[in-house]
């Protein structure tokens, strides 16, 4: 809900200029990046549960915060405990491994995105209408009551789904640890990883510049009502198409074919999507190209995710997805640090470089898919381990 309108918030009531405004993306994200494979070995020692609603009490109070910011220097205070204490995806997806079988995990994981993608859908929407009716503050105070119910709804609902004697093993299990040494020994885990970077590093410059993009060139001379409004349309978009996607598409698409042939195929349509929104200059190709942008992550993620936590002992699994995590956040800390600088050069600059990096990462991907090929299967290479 509010997310999507901050640049927006940033430079209508604080008149940040772009460079400053995409640095707030990336305080989320360094924060994230730093605390991400902690919250991940946290969660799998003392308990997905715990860990998933400190996360989120967390999430509450950073959109306080943002709502009733006087300054600046609160927004960037919040964005950091935002991305400190937002472990709740890595957590979620902890979960569903515990309680899943292997062979249902790709289908299982792509639920749980599809469930945070439905945020994108009404989200976007009721952020833009909300600023624009109401002013740029509201959207935060609502974003803020809307995680106070998920708070809520995961106490009374969830279970937790280790056992003390499971926690206990992650905890003193000498498997249960992650050295540098043995993950660059990993070919399928450092696959993984390099694309998992380097797609968020190609998201990161479509999110770090899109409302000043659309601003300035999708609906140019427009007031902030409509672009606050356009903008939050356009991005449920995203979260519809990648919906659809993970609920129908991505089951489909599993009879068919396995894990790694579905991550290329997912690259691919990211890169066509990149070129397509670079050279839009109205919304309906903009939308278009949101819409090939959610149907790449509805695929290329929770197949990617699921071949993830077959490279890793279980005791590793959360602290393994915690580090895919911060791969992922790295990528965006850096796009976002440089897309308004890109921007500001030229308004489709960021867009462009997002499709030729897209067309790159298919050379890890198509390596991913050849490796388990030659191999049968990915046979779960597992991490060396020591004392």
């Amino acid at each position: 809900m509010a997310h999507p309108i901050l640049p927006l918030y940033a430079q209508s009531v604080f008149d940040m200029d772009a460079q400053i405004i995409t640095l707030l993306i990336t305080a989320f994200f360094a924060a994230q990046f730093l605390a991400g494979p902690f919250i991940g070995r946290l969660s799998d020692q003392r308990g997905r549960l715990p860990i998933l609603l400190i996360s989120q009490i967390g999430t509450v109070i950073a959109f306080l915060m943002i709502g009733f910011a006087q300054s600046a220097a609160l927004l960037f205070i919040a964005r950091v405990l935002d991305g400190v204490t937002g472990g709740n995806i890595v957590v979620a997806q902890a979960y569903v491994t515990d309680i899943m079988p292997e062979r249902r995990r790709t289908e299982a994981l792509g639920y749980t995105m599809a469930a945070f993608g439905m945020g994108f859908i009404v989200g976007p929407a009721a952020g833009g209408i909300l600023a624009s009716r109401f002013g740029p503050h509201v959207p935060f105070l609502f974003a803020a009551a809307a995680a106070l119910v998920t708070v809520f709804l995961t106490w009374l609902t969830l279970e937790e789904s280790l056992s003390h004697t499971e926690k206990a093993r992650n905890r003193e299990s000498r498997q249960a640890r992650l050295r540098p040494a043995d993950m660059v020994k990993n070919v399928a885990l450092m696959s993984v990883l390099i694309i998992s970077f380097l797609s968020r590093f190609g998201m990161g410059l479509l999110i770090g510049a899109f409302a000043l993009f659309a601003e300035a060139v999708l609906f140019g001379g427009h007031d902030f009502a409509t672009v606050s409004l356009g903008v939050g349309l356009m991005l449920m978009v995203v979260g519809i198409g990648q919906f659809l996607t993970q609920i129908f598409v991505l089951p489909a698409t599993l009879k068919r074919f396995g894990d790694p042939l579905i991550v290329v195929l997912g690259v691919v349509a990211r890169a066509i999507s990149m070129f397509l929104l670079a050279i839009a200059t109205e919304p309906m190709l903009g939308a278009l190209s949101l819409a090939v942008f959610a149907l790449g992550s509805g695929l290329l993620f929770p197949p990617l995710q699921s071949l993830l936590t077959k490279t890793v002992v279980r005791e590793l699994r959360g602290g393994v997805l915690g580090l895919n995590q911060s791969a992922m956040n790295l990528g965006v800390i850096l796009s976002t640090a440089v897309a308004g600088t890109l921007f500001a050069l030229n308004p489709a600059l960021p867009n462009f470089l997002g499709g030729i990096l897209y067309c790159l990462v298919l050379i890890p991907s198509m390596f991913l898919w050849t490796w388990t090929r030659n191999s049968g299967r990915l046979k779960g290479e597992q991490l060396a381990v020591s004392s």
